[in-house]
């Protein structure tokens, strides 16, 4: 049985501290747990709304005061790499956009990182969220296409050579490009595709190395995503088992079951919920307070819902929807759900602490060491 796959993912928020300590300690989780890499988040600001994460909501925000205080992650994985010297984690970007950044720089920016660590480079990309484009006068119509244009026009540059590139395309046409930078040794980086819906599955298959949704699935959807996204591989000619199956979890735990519902109950870890787009709130007999349209984490624009907006939307959300879309439990019992993920085709499980998000800032931090647990556990895991 092949072996199974972890990352860890580190939040990238300015601390009281600087820009360094929590991103250190999340190589050091990395590495204690024998991780195979470390990602990091693109938003110029968080998913999560500003006027709940705060105390007395979130105990952590002593530490993290500014919540939308976003380090640039590019930059931010070029210190990484030159101190990943221990194990040397591959790196990954979890997951940028196309809306944001041309995807010549972006293609720049993962093949230098790809040089820099000698091949550990792993992009992780996908439409992005509105929240990341509309406020900041980027165009948010047509993301599908945008995003698919953006890949060929990444692939296009990196496989030619060095010679220039004229492309046509509604999005990003090329005239004479040139790209000259080289592969590590004849290998670009991997791409790993966050996508949900058919239109970007197939696209995923096309185009990626890997599949990497977030959690906003059960098993069963997952099963289902990565047939299509293997077919449309198949169908482009390509190895539909050389696509990763890979997923992002945030996870929820804690050194008692006390403990662990006790944060599932508060205000600001309720907040994953509203990230849940409207039709899976409905699978959980409610409506999604924003209508049973909304399309969750794309859609939210969340610096603009005040404090009793959010409390008001966070009373409606359904236990069973916070249970499905986060990792909970003591370590054993998060072992136990990775592994039902595994039955359902999952190979490579990238992982975040959620538990910060309470309002027990000791209770946080003591939720470290169940975590670092259930990495070393769920490492041990093989994959299908």
């Amino acid at each position: 049985m092949a072996k199974f796959d972890v990352g860890v993912v580190e939040y990238l928020a300015n601390s009281r501290l600087g820009p360094n300590p929590m991103v250190r300690n999340s190589l050091m989780t990395a590495q204690a747990a024998r991780a195979d890499s470390l990602w990091v988040p693109d938003h110029l600001n968080s998913l999560f709304p500003r006027s709940v994460m705060k105390k007395p909501y979130v105990g952590a925000a002593a530490l993290m005061p500014r919540p939308d205080a976003c380090l640039e992650p590019w930059t931010m994985l070029g210190n990484i790499a030159a101190k990943n010297r221990i194990r040397r984690l591959k790196l990954g970007l979890a997951v940028t956009d196309t809306g944001r950044r041309n995807p010549a720089v972006t293609a720049q920016a993962v093949a230098t990182l790809h040089l820099l660590t000698k091949g550990r480079a792993i992009l992780g990309i996908g439409t992005g969220e509105r929240e990341g484009n509309e406020p900041y006068g980027v165009d948010w119509a047509k993301p599908v296409g945008r995003f698919i244009e953006a890949m060929a026009t990444i692939r296009a540059l990196w496989n030619s050579g060095g010679k220039p590139v004229t492309r046509d395309s509604e999005f990003y046409p090329l005239h004479n490009a040139t790209f000259d930078l080289p592969p590590y040794k004849g290998k670009w980086p991997e791409v790993w595709v966050a996508s949900h819906r058919p239109r970007m599955l197939r696209a995923t298959g096309r185009y990626a190395d890997g599949w990497f949704p977030a959690a906003l699935f059960e098993p069963a959807d997952y099963k289902a995503g990565l047939e299509t996204v293997r077919a449309a591989a198949s169908d482009s000619g390509r190895d539909p088992t050389s696509i990763s199956a890979a997923n992002f979890f945030y996870v929820v735990t804690g050194r008692s079951r006390d403990d662990i519902d006790e944060a599932l109950d508060c205000v600001a870890m309720k907040t994953f919920g509203l990230l849940v787009p409207g039709d899976a709130w409905q699978r959980h007999g409610g409506h999604h307070p924003m209508g049973d349209g909304f399309g969750g984490y794309q859609d939210i624009i969340p610096q603009v819902l005040d404090e009793q907006t959010v409390l008001s939307y966070t009373a409606q959300v359904p236990v069973s929807l916070l249970q499905q879309c986060l990792l909970t439990g003591t370590p054993d019992e998060i072992v136990d759900q990775v592994a039902e993920w595994r039955d359902f085709g999952l190979e490579y499980g990238v992982f975040a602490n959620a538990s910060l998000m309470q309002p027990s800032f000791k209770k946080a931090v003591a939720a470290s060491a169940p975590f670092l647990q259930m990495l070393r556990k769920v490492r041990k895991l093989g994959s299908p």
